[in-house]
């Protein structure tokens, strides 16, 4: 469910208009809603929280840390913290950007395969939940850093169980040749190896094998191979605190048939990995974030090839605003702002600016009969959306708008020109030939 809905024969994020926000803002422009974001949080956190199986001895819920890498505007994710979201981070940055939005230490979790010396020693002081390790060479790099600092990591390690899923597999993240954790057989030895280290405090295992998966089976079969682990891991005499589980649950992009619902996941989970005495910990980025975001784009003109008939439907969003058909062939429903006052339908290859054949949104879809200057929302842009963008092309980043009932505020403003030129700066040799564009 989403609050983008047709009022008045006008498309409303909550009591926002659409068309009003265009007006005032301008396009192209993302729009946010937050009681989609609130809604899907909450909806995933009452399911997993209804299986009792899921509880630690300790009574404590699971944390569900919000993937912060599928829309990291400080708005949103303040708005998830305050509904009780922590965040699963990738960078030193991203760890900032929850702490600045009220997410504590003790519910951030920090993920990747690439963390720097310089980013490890920050999550270590600033006291996070704990550090996903992805390799033998990065647990030692860890360890000397943790030493450094007088400090103890707390960590788990991230085993890829060789069961990939996703909607592309540039999302594939737990395939045998992923670059994503490490084997089971070295998990166990790379365990054995933390618990005996004094710099290295091992509270469990993780793992994340996709996203976009929209088929329980292949969770449930990496999940049965976490339990195993957990359990061998045991037998040898170390404990287990802690599973995590990543994140990576589908959701509908309106061309596909319904994906199962939180409810489906948590019975699925509780029903294969329930009981293990641990603390849970799930990554939910795209399920939270997708839905609850729109990408807002005007017509400039439709242009139709004489010789084929062949419509080119012209927006002034690119793929520097909205990557993912360019980069992963994804799907996004394209509907008009204000209603088509008529039936009639063509057939239109979607289009944006940029120089790139590959700026290409879609290819023959059929929508309603547009015109230059109509408005049409791309759906489902809340994740991987403006948290991809770029200025390519010289192109100003597209601003963030977050709704929340009748009000709104730009949470992220469109450069200027000048802004963006700023920030470069000449050397000294080239200065005296300036040129101002004005």
């Amino acid at each position: 469910m989403n609050h983008f809905d047709i009022r008045d024969g006008e498309m409303h994020a909550e009591g926002v208009s659409i068309r009003e926000l265009a007006e005032r803002v301008g396009t192209p422009l993302y729009v946010y809603s937050s009681a989609t974001f609130e809604r899907h949080f909450q909806v995933f956190s009452q399911a997993l929280w209804a299986q009792d199986a899921l509880q630690s001895p300790k009574n404590e819920a699971p944390l569900i840390a919000y993937a912060t890498k599928a829309n990291s505007n400080l708005a949103v994710l303040q708005t998830l913290a305050e509904q009780g979201a922590g965040a699963d981070t990738v960078s030193e940055g991203e760890i900032r950007k929850a702490l600045t939005a009220g997410i504590p230490p003790e519910r951030i979790v920090f993920s990747g395969v690439g963390k720097t010396d310089e980013e490890m020693a920050f999550a270590l002081k600033t006291g996070i939940y704990q550090l996903n390790v992805e390799s033998k060479p990065e647990l030692e790099r860890l360890s000397h850093v943790a030493a450094s600092l007088g400090l103890v990591a707390p960590i788990v390690i991230r085993i890829n169980p060789g069961v990939g899923a996703g909607g592309h597999a540039k999302i594939t993240t737990g395939g045998a040749k992923d670059k994503f954790g490490v084997s089971a057989r070295e998990a166990i030895a790379l365990y054995g190896q933390a618990a005996a280290d004094p710099n290295i405090a091992p509270m469990g295992i993780a793992c994340h094998i996709g996203s976009q998966i929209t088929d329980l089976a292949p969770m449930q079969a990496a999940f049965s191979k976490m339990r195993g682990w957990v359990q061998e891991l045991r037998a040898g005499g170390l404990s287990v605190e802690r599973l995590d589980l990543g994140g990576g649950l589908g959701v509908p992009y309106f061309n596909m048939s319904e994906p199962p619902s939180p409810e489906d996941f948590a019975q699925m989970v509780a029903l294969t990995v329930g009981n293990l005495g641990v603390r849970y910990t799930f990554e939910p980025g795209r399920l939270i974030a997708a839905n609850a975001g729109i990408l807002v784009s005007r017509v400039i003109h439709i242009h139709e090839r004489e010789d084929s008939g062949q419509k080119f439907l012209v927006v002034d969003a690119a793929m520097n605003d909205l990557i993912r058909p360019a980069m992963y062939d994804a799907y996004h429903d394209i509907r008009p702002v204000v209603a088509v006052q008529t039936n009639e339908t063509a057939t239109y290859d979607v289009v944006g600016p940029v120089c790139e054949t590959g700026d290409t949104f879609t290819r023959g879809r059929d929508l309603p009969a547009l015109k230059a200057g109509d408005l049409v929302a791309f759906m489902s842009a809340g994740a991987y959306g403006a948290v991809m963008g770029s200025e390519y092309n010289s192109r100003p980043l597209a601003p963030e708008v977050l709704v929340r009932d009748t009000d709104w505020a730009v949470v992220r403003p469109r450069p200027s020109y000048e802004e963006m030129m700023n920030r470069e700066v000449l050397p000294e040799w080239l200065r005296p030939h300036r040129v101002r564009a004005d």
